[in-house]
């Protein structure tokens, strides 16, 4: 982790994603740190991960560790304002990221001048996998991190 990083996903940050296969392969496999576990979507683009930090957090990094086969393979990063967490969340797309399909942990910084434009912090962050290397458009994510600042 860089320094003044830290991780943005605790016990309080609310997930939510487009669809699970099943239950065994639930959205809370997401961040359970556990590598046996996974969250898979359903079939069909475009799925997503939608995080909701229960104060303002500036992101400055997104690590996805997916199963091969089954990864976003071109994806938008979206945020909110905390204002828009008042009333409907106006989404804005901060930057697009384009994962291996491999099966290791990849990192994806966000840009620079993303993070000055979010100086007051964001409410949301939504990783929107427009993409999949699965035929059928299936996602499969066994770990999630986002590292940043709080505001």
């Amino acid at each position: 982790m860089a320094a003044g990083q830290q991780p943005l996903i605790n016990s309080e940050t609310k997930i939510k994603v487009s669809s699970t296969l099943d239950k065994s392969v639930g959205k809370k496999n997401l961040v359970d740190g556990d590598p046996a576990t996974c969250w898979t979507s359903q079939q069909g683009t475009p799925q997503f991960v939608q995080l909701t930090f229960p104060a303002p957090v500036i992101p400055r990094r997104i690590i996805l560790t997916f199963q091969g086969g089954f990864v976003g393979t071109r994806c938008s990063i979206q945020a909110s304002s905390p204002d828009a967490a008042k009333g409907k969340a106006e989404w804005r797309t901060i930057t697009h990221i384009y994962p291996e399909d491999v099966n290791r942990k990849q990192t994806f910084d966000i840009p620079p001048e993303e993070t000055v434009t979010m100086e007051a912090g964001i409410a949301d962050i939504r990783i929107v996998f427009e993409e999949s290397s699965d035929f059928f458009g299936r996602i499969t994510v066994y770990d999630l991190q986002v590292e940043g600042q709080a505001v």
